[in-house]
């Protein structure tokens, strides 16, 4: 029997990829929406969560689209109500906010999923089932959209919080973290902000394992036409190539076959199907470490400033 579930924030990326992927979900029946100004046709829609809490004690799910730099509020209002939680990538604004979220989601026995929809793309399994037996000698992350065509007018992005180009970076850092078989730490960070916002639109990171792998990534959001979403893998069994974001995996020129699996369903799809897993488990699904390495970018960054960004 499918469970009620609220949307919260209903923008770009609810309408692009969580109302169709509940539309096709046999686990959730979206009952309910809140936002500001957005509503979804035959759908009960209220103004903010605080209301939407307060007249449908009968929806146990809220999934949360808003930005992160106001994502906390909503996320603890709707926990402290009792019902549980779904967070849209990144889980918050801050380290801190999502760790507060997690021990009140435990305190409360409900389940808190802080998603990663790129870890679902198809190929990001079978990528890192083959690293697990390899020596990985470089591997170089070229992760670089068109911002006006991906987030077009949408300021929050620029403001403290809003992440910048972390926005799109932290989704190679989810697969990333996904698919690298050791443990890696940030050791360098150069970003570039325009001379009029406050967050980034360029970033060259420098990662170490311990082990001397020669690790980069330069994330850039001001690049025109087709997006460039790759990871550049040398290894001591030749070369890979985790590409599209995630979708397609070649090695030594030879395209793969991704796993079968919740991932051929979709990113969104396979977020909604594990979400279901967890409530059925009791448990909670909150793994930061992409988020961890942007706060370190953050820290050790060194600043540059390059010309003003307008829209």
């Amino acid at each position: 029997m499918s469970k009620k579930i609220a949307l919260v924030g209903i923008g770009k990326i609810a309408r692009d990829q969580h109302i169709p992927s509940l539309a096709a979900s046999a686990a959730f029946e979206l009952a309910a929406t809140a936002s500001r100004h957005g509503t979804v046709e035959g759908i009960d829609a209220y103004p903010d969560l605080a209301s939407l809490l307060a007249e449908r004690p009968d929806i146990p799910c809220i999934s949360l689209c808003t930005p992160p730099h106001v994502r906390y509020d909503d996320a603890r209002r709707a926990l402290e109500a009792g019902r549980h939680v779904m967070l849209e990538k990144p889980p918050g604004a801050t380290l801190s906010e999502v760790h507060d979220l997690a021990a009140l989601a435990e305190a409360k026995g409900l389940t808190l999923f802080a998603t990663w929809h790129s870890r679902h793309a198809p190929a990001v399994s079978a990528a890192r089932d083959w690293l697990a037996n390899q020596t990985i000698r470089r591997l170089e992350i070229r992760w670089k959209e068109d911002v006006r065509h991906w987030h077009p007018g949408q300021d929050w992005i620029w403001e403290p919080g809003g992440l910048g180009v972390f926005d799109p970076g932290i989704n190679a850092l989810s697969i990333l973290t996904a698919i690298y078989p050791h443990p890696l730490h940030l050791t360098r960070a150069d970003l570039r902000f325009p001379e009029n916002r406050d967050t980034p639109v360029a970033a060259d990171l420098t990662f170490a394992d311990g082990r001397g792998t020669d690790l980069r990534a330069a994330f850039d959001w001001l690049k025109e036409g087709s997006p460039e979403w790759d990871m550049h893998i040398d290894t001591d069994a030749g070369y890979a190539l985790l590409s599209e974001g995630g979708a397609r995996l070649s090695i030594n020129g030879v395209e793969t076959s991704a796993h079968a699996g919740p991932e051929l369903e979709g990113e969104y799809p396979a977020l909604y199907a594990r979400f279901a897993d967890l409530l059925a488990a009791g448990a909670s699904d909150v793994d930061l470490s992409p988020m961890r390495h942007v706060a370190d970018a953050f820290t050790l960054g060194r600043r540059t400033t390059g010309a003003a960004f307008n829209w």
